[in-house]
């Protein structure tokens, strides 16, 4: 660490001079690219860790979804207790929405703060496995918890080091390629857990809770190869922080939960859109591999296909969306589009037999364009102090929505089958649809800017911006002014002093002055 800091920073002696003789540093050309923060193979590689840092948890995440029959086979669990292990992931994160930021801010540090949650996920994972060797469900379900308080928490730490690397332009593409790997970890599990299983079961020679249990200690490789990148990426940061004198990265989230009361209606309703949206979506790949196994006839391996089409879509589609949303603006627009897409889609699977593939590949640009259009609305009512609070208060209820909402799935697949269970999503994209026409009229009468164009957002930002420089500029005029009138020389102020005690008549500005001086004694 030391050579390096020499290397980087240079010296005062003649290594770093000119050639003519000057003082001067020279080029901070001796360490090479890769290793030089500064430089963009370094960052490069530090981008790629970054991207891998939620690779495992990604993967891990939808593992029951990969591995539905077997692992309601082998558990012997109906649908509810099934999806109980999603419900699980979701109760931490109701609460630990509000303290993740402050966790790493505060207590453990971002690099300290990413590897305990790297850890948290690995060992949920070695739980979840182990409930299955054991044939102990409740011990799976205790997995799945551990794995929820490190899943959630490790995509805050995710976006802390994205800040903290990157700024401006590149943040934005930094972002997407994160979402992208997320979902490229989803799509990798969906496509490879079933073929694991079938390799597993050649070797033992039998299905059974041990199998699956393998299964799942094989999948989390991923989450240890994840922890790894969390360790190096500490490594580096530590080192870019040592060379580079920068500060360690910080969330910057404020939450205080007293402003909740000062929600608008507006919020509410965006709140709203978010809970019922999303509970028919992720539930619903939850389930959907038998779904499309019994009502389409699909093999195993074309059902886990079309059941991973949302997240195959999702990794090329939201950057594309999150520009176009940014170029157009009409944000509640576009989220209109995506809920009507949406609710295409589940009527068609649920009530008719075309090929399912249209259906999904419609969810998927639907899912894409909602999260671009959405998410960044809540920034245009909720003031800047306020936005901590107001996104850890959409993740939580978002959280405890999943929760109740995935157990609620299972019950009715046990209870009523499929096509209840279709009717059920399409009822909660039906409330997320009259929320989101509430707010356009809301919005409407109140005068909001959720519906702008981004052109006339960009005038009005121009306008405003306008208005505070010239605030700013009458501010500083007055202040001048007030300056001048202002004795300047510390002989006339002691002179006025003496003045004063006398009893001599002063002018009022010099009377001023001296209350004022007065004051500021008061409070030293």
């Amino acid at each position: 660490m030391a050579e390096d800091e020499r290397a980087l920073l240079g010296s005062a002696g003649g290594g770093g001079e000119d050639e003519d003789g000057g003082g001067s540093p020279g080029p901070l050309r001796a360490l090479p690219a890769v290793c030089d923060p500064r430089r963009l193979p370094h960052r490069l590689l530090v981008l790629a860790l970054m991207c891998f840092l939620g690779f495992g948890s990604y993967f891990c995440y939808d593992n029951p979804a990969a591995l539905q029959t077997q692992v309601q086979r082998d558990m012997k669990v109906n649908t509810a207790q099934f999806m109980a292990l999603y419900a699980w992931y979701s109760w931490p994160n109701v609460v630990l929405c509000f303290f993740g930021g402050f966790l790493i801010d505060r207590v453990f540090g971002i690099r300290l703060g990413t590897i305990i949650f790297s850890i948290f996920v690995c060992v949920g994972q070695v739980i979840f496995a182990l409930g299955a060797l054991l044939n102990t469900f409740w011990l799976m379900d205790l997995g799945r918890f551990i794995f929820g308080i490190g899943g959630e928490s490790l995509a805050v730490a995710q976006n802390t080091y994205a800040v903290s690397w990157f700024k401006g332009k590149e943040l934005n593409l930094v972002f997407g390629l994160q979402l992208s790997m997320a979902r490229i970890g989803s799509t990798v599990n969906m496509n490879i857990m079933g073929w694991i299983y079938s390799r597993v079961q050649d070797l033992l020679g039998y299905t059974g809770p041990s199998t699956l249990g393998l299964t799942l200690m094989i999948g989390g490789i991923t989450c240890l190869f994840s922890l790894t990148c969390a360790l190096i990426l500490a490594y580096l940061d530590k080192r870019a922080e040592k060379l580079l004198c920068k500060e360690q990265g910080k969330t910057g989230e404020v939450i205080k939960l007293t402003d909740v009361k000062d929600f608008s209606f507006s919020l509410w309703l965006i709140f709203v859109i978010c809970v019922c949206y999303y509970a028919a979506v992720f539930p619903f790949i939850g389930l959907g591999k038998v779904f499309f196994i019994e009502k389409f006839r699909f093999s195993s391996q074309e059902a886990s296909a079309i059941n991973s089409i949302v997240y195959i879509i999702s990794a090329p589609m939201s950057p594309v969306f999150g520009l176009l949303v940014d170029k157009l603006g009409k944000n509640i627009i576009w989220v209109l589009c995506a809920v009507i897409t949406t609710l295409a889609s589940h009527i068609m699977l649920a009530f008719t037999f075309w090929n399912p593939w249209i259906a999904m590949c419609l969810l998927g640009l639907a899912y894409s364009l909602l999260a671009c259009a959405l998410w960044p609305m809540v920034a245009f009512v909720v003031p800047e102090h306020q936005l901590g609070t107001a996104y850890g208060f959409m993740q939580s209820i978002q959280n405890l929505g999943l929760a109740i909402i995935a157990i609620a799935a299972g019950m009715i697949l046990d209870t009523r089958g499929y096509l209840f269970l279709e009717v059920f999503f399409s009822a909660c994209v039906c409330m997320s649809l009259i929320a989101v026409v509430m707010l356009y009229f809301v919005n409407h009468l109140t005068g909001g800017d959720l519906n702008w164009s981004a052109k006339k957002r960009e005038k009005l930002q121009k306008v405003a911006a306008t208005e505070a420089e010239e605030q700013e500029r009458l501010r500083r005029q007055n202040e001048e002014d007030l300056a001048k009138l202002r004795p300047k020389a510390d002989a006339f102020s002691l002179r006025n002093k003496y003045l004063s005690k006398l009893g001599a008549q002063l002018p009022d500005n010099y009377s001023s002055y001296l209350s004022t001086m007065a004051h500021r004694s008061v409070l030293k």
